[in-house]
């Protein structure tokens, strides 16, 4: 579900370093925001990130 409609930004997968150095498998979702969207002179709702959203990527409908 964490997945930009607009951009195709997902998640992104890392390790978590303790302070010990001890790693462990991280994931970073992105900001993903369901909002209705105009798309073609027609109201569609979809998932879109909040950097999309702040650019004016999208027109919010």
């Amino acid at each position: 579900m964490a997945k930009c409609a607009i951009c195709g930004k997902g998640a992104h997968f890392g390790n978590a370093v303790s302070h010990s150095h001890r790693r462990s498998n991280k994931i970073w979702k992105a900001n993903v925001k369901s909002v209705k969207v105009k798309l073609n002179g027609t109201n569609k709702k979809m998932y879109v990130c909040t950097s999309c959203l702040r650019s004016g990527a999208v027109e919010r409908a």
